[in-house]
Formats: structure tokens, sequence, C-alpha cells
């Protein structure tokens, strides 16, 4: 299988799809894709589903302000809700792969690059919780809860800074990439053309991401404020908890803007 590292950035607008690729590629997907793969989901485990949910609201509690503001509000929770989201991804990313695999055939390099870091930065995210969830179970002897020392103590444990601070500059570069691929009107076009076959075989969840991306970079009027913010903030906390210079401050260490108190407490019910 092939894979979907991201190749580099586009250099000229003869990088970009032209309306040839398009129809090539829209001929094509009906024969191509006409198999879909079912991959069985599977339940996270305990402790990895407390972290991502706990994660998950730490984001939203971080972000708040960008969250309720008319003007970000549809891209953070794109951000939220299909990146960082507590379920199971496994579909998503496996027709996510083989459409790269596909459109590659047709596409330039420089169209595909969001998807191929998209990609990435998933399994990326997936891989350092695993590390971070065996890290509270080996070295301190959490079973299915934390709280915030022992989240932190964890990630300090696991020592990977540079690889963490990778995947708070990748988020940030896949919307870079994604500014001037979405000012081509044959994008849409062509992810809305694609909506029915996609659908009748069965490529709904990774259409449906498709599309949602979509329409969530393109209600971003300054997409690079937006991006600027979330990355000085990510790298903030992360430099707070491995002790760096330039960290947040320990009155609000994860840099909540929802009005409340700074600790993250996940409710476990009554």
């Amino acid at each position: 299988m092939a894979t979907t590292e991201p190749a580099g950035r586009a250099t000229n607008a003869r990088e970009m799809p032209t309306v040839r690729d398009s129809a090539q590629l829209l001929v094509n997907l009906r024969h191509s894709l006409s198999y879909h793969q079912v991959v069985d989901g599977r339940e996270l485990p305990p402790l990895l589903a407390y972290l991502s949910t706990w994660q998950s609201m730490r984001l939203e509690r971080t972000h708040a302000d960008l969250l309720h503001d008319p003007e970000f509000s549809q891209a953070c929770q794109f951000f939220l809700s299909d990146i960082y989201a507590p379920r199971d991804f496994s579909q998503r990313d496996h027709d996510g792969t083989r459409i790269y695999n596909f459109m590659h055939k047709f596409l330039p390099e420089a169209a595909l690059y969001p998807l191929a870091a998209a990609l990435q930065v998933n399994r990326m995210t997936q891989q350092l919780d695993l590390q971070l969830a065996e890290a509270m179970q080996v070295h301190l002897g959490v079973v299915d809860r934390f709280d915030m020392a022992q989240y932190e103590e964890a990630y300090r444990t696991c020592d990977n800074y540079q690889e963490r601070a990778l995947q708070i500059t990748m988020v940030s570069e896949i919307g870079s990439h994604l500014d001037p691929l979405l000012r081509v009107p044959l994008i849409g076009s062509t992810l809305r053309m694609a909506r029915r076959p996609a659908t009748r075989l069965g490529w709904v969840e990774m259409q449906s991401f498709l599309e949602r991306g979509y329409q969530a970079w393109r209600s971003l009027k300054r997409p690079e404020l937006f991006l600027r913010t979330v990355e000085q903030r990510e790298q903030a906390i992360l430099d707070r908890i491995y002790g760096r210079a330039g960290g947040a401050p320990e009155s609000n260490p994860f840099l909540v803007t929802d009005g409340g108190p700074p600790e993250i407490v996940l409710a476990t019910g009554p």
C-alpha cells in the first residue's frame, strides 16, 4: 500500500488541480472505489477512552473563546470533533488512506497534501496517546482515571517533547496548505459531484469528513490568526508541562478561556 506521508508545499499554480484533473477523478471514482471495505470498529479501552474525553474537554476549554466566536466557531468545532474527538476513527482513517492512494493517480501532490498530513497527524496522535496511557499505567499505577498531576507526570515520563511539538506544528501546517487550495473553485464542485457516488458506494464517513473540513476552513476569513492562536496556546501548554521558558502561567496552566476554574476536571457521574 502506498504511504500517505506529506511530500511538501505547493510551489506554483501549476500544482493546483485543473478541470481535466477533476473530470478524470470523477470518471474513475465509481470503478476504482466500487469495493468499499468495512473496518470493524473497536471500543477504546477505559483509560484511553477517559484520556481522549479528558483531552477533548481540555481543548474545548482552552479554545472556548474561538469556539464561541462566529468567525472561528466552525473551524474550531471541526478541530474538536474530527481530530480530537473521543471516538474510534478506524473506518475513516482506512478510507482516507485508500482514497489518498486512489486520488494520487489523478490529482497533483499539492492538492493532496492536507489529506496526507491529516492522516499522518491522526496516526501520530493515536501513537502519542497510547504512549501516554502506557506511562500512566506502568509508571504511575493508573487504572482508568487520572488527575492533572498524573497526566502531566506521564507527559514528562514519555520524554517526547519533539514529537509533541511536531504534532502541534503539523496541525498549523495543514491549515496553511488548505488556504491556497480552497481558493480553487474546482475543489468545492468536485466534492459536491462526488457526494452521490461516494455515498452510494459506502464512503459516507470519509466523504462527510472531507466536506465538513472544506466548509469549516472556507468559513475562516483570517485563517492565519486562527492557526497562530491555536499553535501558540498549545505550544505554551506543552512548554509549561516540560518546564521550558515561555510556558503557560501556573495560575492558568491550560490557558482556559471559558471563565471557569483553571483545573481540568472530568465529571465521572453522580
